[in-house]
């Protein structure tokens, strides 16, 4: 499976919310600002700040179509719920001369509204099919976590890749599965900082995203 290079065919393809939906509710934390055109239709990009039950918050990057935009004012500190997509494409980063994945919501739908209509103001589904084999470890105070990348198919043989975390159970049960066992998981976007050192041994911070997985089910 060939991760996309690019963002030349971000928009193509339409894709099914029955594979790969997602439902945010928050605050618009950034201005709006120019990010790509494909195909004649411009792109823009923010950043919304979606609450958890912790009182902390994830700020997850958003793109929207301008197609969308006509008519609204997207004002920062506004209110939005936000339904959508995850969406994959790599990112080339200099400093350390490689390719880097990353996620963004891409947004089907979305309204201002003072309260989400949907219990959770983050919420997550996919139906995808493992695509590297899952990493199981242990936290040096016994927690257990493992990785596992998804790669979720839409439209015209194209495919999102998205990295999922899984605790306890759902840990000790996503590292019995294999390359190409197909999944569905429900979970939310969440974001992390974490450090990095670079070849000059330089640290700096930067931020990953990945799906928290609260439920998974095996459909192979």
């Amino acid at each position: 499976m060939d991760i996309e290079k690019n963002m030349d065919n971000f928009s193509e393809g339409v894709g099914s919310p029955a594979t790969n939906h997602i439902s945010l509710f928050g605050e618009i934390a950034t201005d709006l600002t120019f990010s790509h055109d494909s195909f004649g239709e411009g792109f823009y990009a923010f950043d919304i700040s979606v609450p958890r039950l912790s009182q902390t918050y994830d700020l997850l990057p958003v793109i929207i179509s301008e197609r969308l935009l006509e008519g609204s004012k997207f004002v920062k500190n506004e209110i939005i719920e936000i339904e959508g997509q995850i969406r994959s494409y790599n990112n080339y980063i200099e400093e350390e001369a490689r390719n880097r994945l990353v996620l963004t919501v891409f947004t089907k739908d979305y309204n201002f509204c003072e309260e989400p209509t949907k219990p959770s103001p983050n919420e997550v589904f996919l139906d995808g099919f493992i695509c590297k084999p899952p990493i199981y470890r242990t936290t040096p105070f016994g927690r257990e976590i493992a990785d596992v990348l998804l790669a979720v198919n839409r439209s015209y043989n194209k495919s999102d890749y998205i990295p999922c975390i899984a605790w306890g159970r759902n840990a000790r049960f996503v590292s019995k599965l294999s390359v190409g066992d197909n999944i569905k998981i429900w979970g939310r976007m969440q974001s992390r900082l974490y450090q990095k050192k670079l070849d000059n041994e330089e640290l700096v911070e930067k931020t990953a995203f990945e799906v928290s997985v609260s439920r998974i089910e095996s459909k192979s």
